[in-house]
Parts: structure tokens; C-alpha cells; sequence
């Protein structure tokens, strides 16, 4: 296959992940975020779930589960990368608090361009990548787009909110064309690895990392631990994928089983806010969001 869909679906990707979040900035006052960064249960729960037990788990299935060494490492990457840039989304319709998930994606963004270039080298030997290689992608993809948006609602309210219908359809356009690449780039590949178990480990993934993490959270209101339990449920597959398009040359294995990561967290994330959503929980308050992340 030419490089040219490889290439395309790398820049769709980028645009993708940046423009979510860069629309996140262009609406995300930062007063409605110190809310969930003042909480200490909060904030502790988030770092102990996104970078001590989701990595954990996920390396702890691929020694349990005999998955090929490529499959293993892409699992262990989205380990490492909680937190999709649609999580307001999600929070949204579960009637979560909006201003904690503007809290849990910081936390996890910063955590994430932290953690990712530190813990790579240690629990995948075999990725030769630099920690500046895997930290590159991550600042432009995650960092950059956030608080670029951030910047400009700070400066001007009237010109993010001219802003924000560009941005949103121009990531529109970037989801459709890195759903389609993915399926033309990596579509036999897929298919490829049916009967290796790696639909089976990604289930034993996100279980706990939806359902437990949710009921570890007693102590907070439930529009707080919706938020917990959503944003662990999906992934950064960009964050995930950064390592690998970092490599000159990667099993496609691997590309593949973090890709395959992506209907399954939507079926999970969805799962969460269909399980522990208030109307579905006796005696759940009706959270109050801002209308700044709104």
C-alpha cells in the first residue's frame, strides 16, 4: 500500500485530537476547573486510576492473558493514555458535572505528557523510542491545542465563541476521514487478528477501569464519580498511538490493537453512563454544571 494514506491518516489523527481539545479551551473558563482541582478525593483518584492501576492493569492482563508481544505493547500504551478529547460529551449526557471533567482532563493531559515518556521505556523494553520522541506528538496533540484555547477565551470571549463553529466542524470533517483511513489503512489487519485474544484482553481492560473505578469513588456526589468512571472508560488513542508513529518501523499489530481499542471504549463509555447515570441511581442529585464548560 502507498505511504499516502499512512501520512493522510497520521495528519487527520493530529487534527482529530487537537481540535477537540482546542474546542474544549475555547469554552473551558478556568474557574470552573479549580472546582475539581481543589478536591483532594478527586484529584487523588484520578492520578491513582490514570497512571498507577489503569498502566498496572493493562500490563498485568498482557503477563496473564498469552497475547503477541505486539498486541501486548499496543495494550499497554492505552494503559497509559486515559481521557478521549469527547469526554464532555459523554459527561454531558450522563448529567456529570462538567466543571470536575474539565479538572479530569487537565489532570490527565499534564499527567499524561509527564508519565508517557517516563513509563514507556520501563514496561515496554522493546519500544525504542526516546522519552522526547513520545513527549513531542503528546505536547502538540494534547498540551498545546488545550491551553492555546484557553489563551484565546482568556483574551477574547467574543472572538472563541466566532471560533469554536470552525473548530467543530473542521474536527468533524478530521473524526469521518480517521474513521475511514483507519478501516482502508488497517482493515485486513483487523481482521487479522481475530482469535488472539485481544478483543478478550481490551474487555478485561476497561471492566474494572469502568465498573470499579466508579464504586471506588464513595465519597464524592455521583455527577463527580460519572466523570471518574466515563473518563477512564475511554482512551487517548492519539496519546497511545504517539510511541508507535514516533518508530521508523513498527509491527502493524500493535497500531491495530490500540486502534481496535476505539469501538470498544465507546460501547464501555456508554455502558457507564447508562449504568451509573442519575436517572438510573435512587436518590442521585442532578448535577448543576457551569455554563462555562458547558
Amino acid at each position: 500500500m502507498s505511504n499516502a494514506p499512512v501520512i493522510a491518516l497520521k495528519i487527520s489523527l493530529v487534527i482529530f485530537m487537537a481540535g477537540n481539545l482546542l474546542e474544549m479551551g475555547l469554552k473551558l473558563d478556568p474557574r470552573d476547573a479549580l472546582r475539581g482541582l481543589r478536591d483532594a478525593r478527586f484529584v487523588l483518584l484520578t492520578m491513582l486510576w490514570s497512571f498507577v492501576l489503569g498502566p498496572a492493569l493493562a500490563y498485568a492482563i498482557t503477563r496473564v492473558v498469552p497475547l503477541a508481544p505486539p498486541l501486548a505493547m499496543g495494550l499497554i500504551l492505552m494503559g497509559m493514555a486515559p481521557s478521549a478529547p469527547f469526554l464532555p460529551m459523554l459527561v454531558g449526557k450522563a448529567r456529570g458535572d462538567l466543571g470536575y471533567t474539565a479538572a479530569f482532563m487537565l489532570l490527565t493531559a499534564a499527567g499524561t505528557v509527564v508519565f508517557m515518556p517516563l513509563a514507556v521505556p520501563l514496561l515496554i523494553p522493546g519500544l525504542a523510542v526516546g522519552p522526547w520522541a513520545i513527549a513531542r506528538p503528546l505536547l502538540v496533540m494534547v498540551l498545546l491545542p488545550l491551553a492555546t484555547g484557553m489563551v484565546v477565551l482568556r483574551l477574547s470571549q467574543r472572538g472563541a465563541t466566532r471560533a469554536r463553529p470552525f473548530v467543530k466542524g473542521t474536527t468533524l470533517v478530521a473524526t469521518v476521514a480517521t474513521a475511514v483511513l483507519c478501516i482502508v489503512v488497517y482493515g485486513k489487519a483487523l481482521l487479522g487478528i481475530a482469535g488472539s485474544l485481544a478483543v478478550a484482553s481490551q474487555v478485561l481492560f476497561f471492566v474494572p477501569v469502568t465498573a470499579v473505578s466508579y464504586w471506588m469513588g464513595l465519597g464524592l456526589p455521583n455527577d463527580r464519580r460519572i466523570v471518574l468512571s466515563a473518563g477512564l472508560a475511554t482512551r487517548n488513542l492519539g496519546a497511545a498511538l504517539a510511541p508507535l508513529f514516533a518508530l521508523p518501523e513498527v509491527d502493524q499489530r500493535a497500531i491495530v490493537m490500540v486502534i481496535l481499542g476505539l469501538p470498544l471504549m465507546v460501547v464501555f463509555a456508554k455502558l457507564s453512563i447508562r449504568w451509573f447515570g442519575p436517572s438510573n441511581l435512587a436518590g442521585a442529585s442532578r448535577p448543576q454544571p457551569t455554563e462555562g464548560a458547558a
